[in-house]
């Protein structure tokens, strides 16, 4: 590990977290506004659904780690909503043991430390529209907008019970009219307008957020960030300019 230590946001989740750096994603976003402030770490496995999170969570975050996190971001519920195939395989998880996953994984996360925040993020919806190959034999659709609804809106109700953070994806998706045509590649996965979204949401709840210390991107300290006399002259030609924390192009969008 190379030092020194930065907080540490985990992205733990699907497809959704797995793929979330391609094409100007949310991670990547998060990435670029949290460069010598946090550690955005990627734990995300594709086609995962609540049962195979459980199956490793303490692997992934240990009790007896040194350095627990100071942010997981939690995404599961799209695989789990799917259609259910009659020999019990395959990636559907029924509604009420997808709620206690969540709950489990949730309570997981809580004890690791005092300092560790956590959000969950509700499914985002499907655009059926765009998906190939999307029924079975009786013309039943694997994925639905609706299954995302339910799943979305448990998980959120959850969240509720146990006050944690969370975001509503379905709906903000949704807030825009042309959704179906900017915000999937293939139906379920997020473009750059999606995960703009995406990122739009999580800013907002960590800006709004009353927890000590903040971890919106402008209020934590940049890394080595003291004046120093190896910084870039003045324009007066006598001192220099700490630009440890000064915004480049296209910053202000995130604000």
């Amino acid at each position: 590990m190379v030092g020194p230590k930065r907080p540490q946001f985990v992205l733990f989740g699907s497809s959704i977290v797995q793929h979330s750096f391609y094409d100007k994603g949310w991670a990547a976003i998060l990435s670029h506004l949290y460069a010598r402030k946090a550690d955005i770490v990627l734990r995300g496995y594709t086609g995962w659904n609540s049962r195979r999170a459980l199956q490793v969570l303490h692997d992934i975050f240990p009790k007896d780690a040194i350095e627990q996190p100071s942010l997981v971001i939690v995404y599961f519920g799209g695989n789990d909503s799917v259609l259910a195939h009659p020999s019990g395989l395959g990636q559907h998880v029924p509604l009420q043991e997808y709620i206690q996953n969540m709950k489990k994984i949730a309570i997981h996360l809580k004890s690791l430390s005092k300092k560790t925040r956590i959000l969950f993020l509700g499914s985002p919806p499907v655009n059926e529209a765009q998906l190939v190959g999307n029924s079975d034999l009786l013309g039943r659709p694997f994925r639905s907008n609706e299954s995302a609804r339910i799943y979305s809106e448990a998980c959120l109700s959850l969240c509720r019970e146990l006050n944690i953070k969370a975001i509503d994806i379905w709906s903000a998706i949704q807030s825009r009219k042309d959704w179906r045509e900017v915000c999937f590649i293939d139906g379920i996965h997020l473009t750059a307008e999606g995960s703009k979204i995406v990122a739009k949401e999580i800013l907002k709840v960590l800006k709004e957020a009353e927890w000590e210390p903040s971890l919106h991107w402008k209020s934590m300290p940049a890394e080595f960030g003291e004046d120093s006399a190896y910084d870039p002259i003045a324009p007066d030609g006598k001192t220099t300019m700490n630009i440890s924390s000064s915004p480049f192009h296209g910053d202000s969008e995130w604000e």
